[in-house]
């Protein structure tokens, strides 16, 4: 099995759902279609969804909700 990583393609603030009383936008463990949408970036006040550009059996966040992020660095990982 091969791993496919997603990342971020900004700096700025990671969510993992669009507000705190809603389910994320993708669990751990869920099957991933291409341009599913996995999280946003925050960036001054401006949110930037992440779509997925792969398709897997199942995806595994490599960072926290609200967590900072650098562009370039990897926020999941989809087994292919």
């Amino acid at each position: 099995m091969s791993k496919l990583e997603i990342r971020s393609p900004l700096p700025g603030t990671f969510y993992r759902a669009s507000s705190p009383d809603v389910p994320p936008f993708k669990a751990d463990g869920e099957a991933v279609a291409v341009g599913d949408v996995i999280g946003l970036i925050e960036v001054m006040k401006t949110f930037q969804e992440i779509p997925a550009d792969i398709a897997g059996k199942a995806i595994t966040f490599r960072v926290e909700n609200e967590e900072p992020v650098m562009a370039g660095q990897v926020i999941a990982e989809v087994e292919a």
